[in-house]
């Protein structure tokens, strides 16, 4: 039969299309794999190799998303055709059966006309139902598809609707863990700027005493004098110029920490930035803890270049490496050592071909059990509440993926930790 016949044919042409399309999805899906099998391969850390699984992860749903799709398109064309060829059927069916009868009432005309439009009549009405039946099923069908095209769709739009949203939270969690080094700094950055204000202020009250001065001297009409006044006047001035230029690079160097990076690198000095910073954090502590002391060493190659980094980028770096330090000597301090002095180290090296920082402190070193994955998102060795986990996961990405550097750790139980940045 014609309806067997086509049924069978829609199938066949169906599983080919599906065999087709799990055929593709393997090779791709094979390829993926072989992609990521290679970057796994070329990762230099645990870090950079979760990254990519995670990736890898979230490209083989895409790929199985979509092949899902495409499935469900080619089942629901199937169905489709199925309900078409039974419609062709019984309309043929309807056709035969009306064909028969009519020729059954020619047969019968000549005996009795009324029994020839009874009969007439009757076929007709069959004929009519049977029309009727096969547009509704044609109906029926073309809702299921309808329907079953709208689930994929939204399944479709679900799946964006997740990315986007993973996307977003991730960002707002970086931003928040910029806003939180930024707020750790609010104290540290009072307390240097008010250093140059007291200078400002000092200078500009002994310049106005010594303006006194000089209208006496001018009236005794002591030209001496008054030039003596004059010249103490304009080294009080270059002090006062001195010390507010060194408030104003404080006030300038936190708004452009702040600001969001323009991921534009442009030459910096990194000598000056990782003494800012190391300065800031420290008095940031202290305004939280004021019993709280620790020697500051600094030792800074005066060779180094000026180097094409996005200084923004590199302060927060820096930042989140001193924080860490000066948290960690803080911890060993409260257990009461005795003959323990907290101390925390910088220094910069100019190598044959890289950049070398390094931030070391005397704390109690990072556990081996979590070495390995000190740079994992939302890991963190503070108490709950005290870190978010992600400092030196975002380090770890601004050096080496912003600046294609190195940022490593060396660390030893009970005598405390390095973290070694090298910018090639």
């Amino acid at each position: 039969m014609q309806y067997e016949f086509d049924l069978k044919e829609a199938a066949q042409k169906a599983e080919q299309e599906k065999k087709e399309l799990a055929l593709q999805k393997e090779l791709e899906l094979k390829a993926l794999n072989f992609e990521y099998e290679k970057k796994q391969a070329a990762a230099k850390s645990e870090k950079e190799k979760q990254q990519l699984r995670f990736e890898q992860q979230l490209k083989r749903q895409e790929i199985e998303a979509a092949y899902a799709r495409k499935t469900a398109q080619i089942e629901a064309e199937q169905k489709r055709k199925e309900a078409l060829a039974k419609l062709e059927q019984e309309k043929r069916d309807a056709l035969n059966a009306s064909a028969l009868a009519l020729s059954q009432a020619e047969v019968q005309r000549q005996s009795s006309q009324r029994n020839f439009f009874i009969t007439a009549f009757a076929l007709l009405a069959i004929l009519l139902g049977f029309i009727g039946y096969a547009f509704n099923q044609k109906q029926k069908a073309n809702k299921l598809l309808q329907e079953q095209k709208a689930e994929i769709d939204q399944k479709s739009t679900q799946l964006e609707q997740s990315l986007t949203e993973l996307k977003a939270t991730q960002n707002q969690l970086i931003q928040s863990e910029k806003l939180a080094s930024l707020g750790e700094l609010t104290a540290g950055i009072a307390h240097e700027i008010q250093n140059p204000l007291n200078f400002v202020n000092n200078f500009a009250e002994v310049s106005a005493e010594m303006l006194d001065e000089l209208k006496e001297e001018l009236e005794k009409g002591d030209i001496e004098e008054v030039k003596a006044i004059a010249e103490d006047l304009q080294v009080n001035l270059g002090k006062i110029n001195h010390h507010g230029g060194r408030a104003s690079s404080i006030v300038k160097g936190m708004l452009e920490h702040s600001r969001t990076s323009t991921g534009v690198k442009e030459p910096t000095n990194l000598n000056a930035l990782a003494d800012e910073f190391l300065r800031l954090a420290y008095h940031g502590l202290r305004a939280k803890d004021s019993s709280f002391n620790a020697t500051m060493e600094m030792h800074f190659d005066p060779d180094l270049p000026l180097v094409s980094v996005i200084p923004q980028d590199i302060g927060r770096v820096l930042l989140n490496l001193i924080n860490n330090a000066f948290y960690a000597v803080q911890e060993k301090a409260r257990q009461g050592i005795e003959g323990f002095a907290p101390m925390v180290s910088i220094s910069t090296k100019k190598m044959d071909n890289a950049i070398e920082i390094r931030v070391k402190d005397n704390g109690n070193g990072i556990p081996e059990a979590i070495r390995e994955k000190i740079f994992q998102p939302f890991l963190t060795t503070k108490p709950t509440g005290q870190g978010t986990g992600l400092g030196l996961s975002l380090a770890y990405d601004i050096v080496t993926k912003g600046h294609g550097g190195i940022l490593e750790v060396n660390s030893t139980e009970g005598l405390g930790t390095e973290f070694v940045i090298r910018l090639v």
